[in-house]
């Protein structure tokens, strides 16, 4: 006998009801714990900046984002960072394709309203102070080990 898949389906889970197979949803506690990062680890949050460093008159100098690094970024993040130079590009709002030199910094921290002020804080300061359009940001949950 040649079954279409509508039968076959309706046999399939006419057995499991029969057989006691149980379907069930994934509640929010089950996810929560499925995310969790395991023994000797650590949940945070990795967040990435990425500064340019043009200016509408010049660039940012070298000595300007080592006296920004210390007193707005490691004051707010203590724990640690890292930094790195890039090159950029990105649209300007003329249509026009921009290229820049571009300081990434990455920090990894708690998940607290704190430090999501901190990171917001440290944007705005950055582009009142340099001038700039916006600070490009991402941010990951990780796992660290402990």
């Amino acid at each position: 006998m040649r079954l279409t898949l509508t039968a076959t389906i309706m046999l399939v889970f006419g057995a499991g009801i029969v057989l006691g197979w149980g379907f069930t949803a994934k509640t929010a506690a089950q996810a929560e714990r499925f995310d969790q990062c395991g023994s000797g680890y650590s949940s945070q949050v990795r967040t990435t900046l990425y500064f340019g460093t043009a200016k509408p008159k010049g660039t940012v100098s070298e000595l300007e984002w080592q006296l920004f690094l210390r007193d707005e970024v490691t004051s707010r993040f203590p724990d640690g960072l890292t930094v790195w130079n890039a090159e950029g590009q990105w649209r300007a709002p003329n249509g026009s394709t921009e290229h820049e030199h571009t300081k990434i910094l990455l920090l990894v921290h708690q998940d607290t309203p704190a430090a999501r002020e901190a990171i917001r804080s440290l944007t705005a300061k950055y582009r009142k102070a340099f001038d700039q359009q916006s600070v490009l940001l991402e941010t990951a949950r990780v796992c660290v080990a402990s």
